[in-house]
């Protein structure tokens, strides 16, 4: 088939989901990069879908994989094997007490909707709280808790899904005196408004560290700590939503660790599976009790998969031998400092923001009026594609500007500066064209 022909059959037979595909077809990936069909490498700026951490074809994956599909791949959700008690007993040694019980899954979405159904159900409540630029998933549930996109035309969402304003420290309207971001006082004013639009049955907080897809918001240091308060005086629980940002990839081995706050419950996807579908739900003893007690049903056709089991381990285990935590901030920091360099020499470069391994690099029309630039921002997309990196930008309204950095923690040093120089070379003609 040539590629005339393969765009031809991809127009004729595919299901369009989201933006526009990407105009390469590509035929393999090894490392920080992935190959096109004319043979042309192409530095992976976001780990695939924010998920590749060890990058393509790790040999402890692939031989992983290769030993589970020719041994124990899936079995009936009602059997047990080891390696899912081997990676129950790994993930609880790198998580604080009490979270201590895992539940297996597949998919982001899948364990942001069980996490819901577990708060639901422990609490006996049914409002859930979710920043206002989230993204949790598209199933029900989880997307009934999204506010960043796909919200019309799909009728009504989950009763009770209430909205928190999002921390934006760049664009936020509440400010100290001297210009700084008030996030106090906005998170107070958030918690506010949804006191007033509850029925009295609030059951949890849903938030992720950094929200990804909502333009890599990061929560002021802090925060998360204040949000756990509010919600205990509430009675409700909180659910930490670290599907890009957990499994190393800020510079810890969890974000919510830098607050020194524990959620109660924890999901993990993406990053977990190092682009594999593996996904879990973490909770402690007391909410799983709860949940037990009260006939908590989460049967699926892959809860509890071996396969994914064995890859979650071996994920976990590389990231411990090869010091994948530290290799992440270390990293970070010098993306940081050429990122904020891109922004001090550039007047389209309005703000940087993020931790370690995932940071973002707004485009603006001007620093002043602080106007989105999508249309900027995706003509530097192609322009560096052309040049060989795939730059991931965010996809929706008023935000295709922003670009989202997240290269595997196991990019070296080179291949991370080599695709900086590109982006700054790409900056630098795009401007001045």
């Amino acid at each position: 088939m040539d590629t005339e022909q393969f765009w031809q059959v991809a127009d004729r037979h595919l299901v369009r989901y989201g933006a526009a595909f990407v105009p390469r077809i590509i035929e393999r990936a090894k490392g920080s990069y992935v190959y096109d069909t004319d043979g042309t490498a192409i530095l992976d700026f976001t780990s695939g879908q924010m998920s590749a951490v060890l990058g393509h074809g790790h040999p402890d994956v692939v031989a992983t994989v290769s030993e589970a599909v020719a041994s124990l791949d899936h079995l009936y959700s009602g059997m047990l094997s080891k390696p899912v008690i081997e990676l129950a007993g790994a993930l609880t040694k790198t998580l604080p007490p009490p979270l201590s019980r895992t539940l297996l899954l597949t998919t982001g979405a899948e364990s942001n909707e069980a996490a819901i159904k577990m708060a639901k159900l422990s609490t006996g409540r049914y409002e859930i709280v979710s920043f206002d630029r989230s993204w949790h998933g598209m199933t029900t549930g989880a997307a009934s808790v999204t506010f960043s996109a796909g919200r019309r035309g799909y009728g009504p969402a989950m009763p009770g899904s209430l909205t928190l304003p999002t921390p934006n420290a760049y664009r936020s309207p509440f400010r100290h005196g001297d210009g700084t971001h008030d996030w106090q006082t906005e998170l107070e004013y958030g918690f506010g408004m949804v006191d007033a639009q509850s029925s009295g049955s609030l059951a949890a907080c849903l938030v992720e560290p950094i929200l990804s897809s909502g333009g890599i918001i990061e929560l002021p240091e802090g925060y998360l700590r204040r949000l756990k308060e509010l919600c205990v005086e509430r009675g409700m629980l909180l659910i930490v939503d670290e599907a890009q940002t957990g499994i190393a990839r800020t510079g810890l081995m969890y974000a919510f660790e830098r607050d020194g706050v524990v959620p109660d419950l924890l999901t993990l996807s993406k990053t977990l599976g190092a682009g594999l579908p593996v996904a879990a739900v973490v909770t402690s003893e007391e909410v799983e009790a709860i949940c037990h007690d009260k006939g908590f049903l989460f049967f699926t056709t892959h809860v509890s998969d071996p396969l994914a089991a064995a890859v979650a381990t071996t994920v976990l285990a590389v990231v411990a031998r090869d010091g994948l935590v530290a290799r992440a901030a270390a990293l970070g920091a010098q993306l940081s400092e050429r990122l904020h360099d891109m922004k001090g020499r550039y007047e389209q470069v309005g703000d940087v923001r993020g931790r370690g391994l995932l940071q973002g690099l707004e485009l603006v029309s001007d620093k002043a009026t602080k106007s989105p630039a999508d249309a900027l921002g995706a003509k530097i997309t192609a322009a560096c594609l052309d040049r060989g990196l795939h730059m991931n930008i965010v996809q929706l309204p008023g935000m295709g500007g922003i670009f989202r950095i997240a290269p595997p923690l196991t990019i070296t040093e080179a291949e991370l500066h080599t695709g900086l120089d590109i982006l700054d070379e790409t900056l630098k003609a795009v401007l001045a064209g």
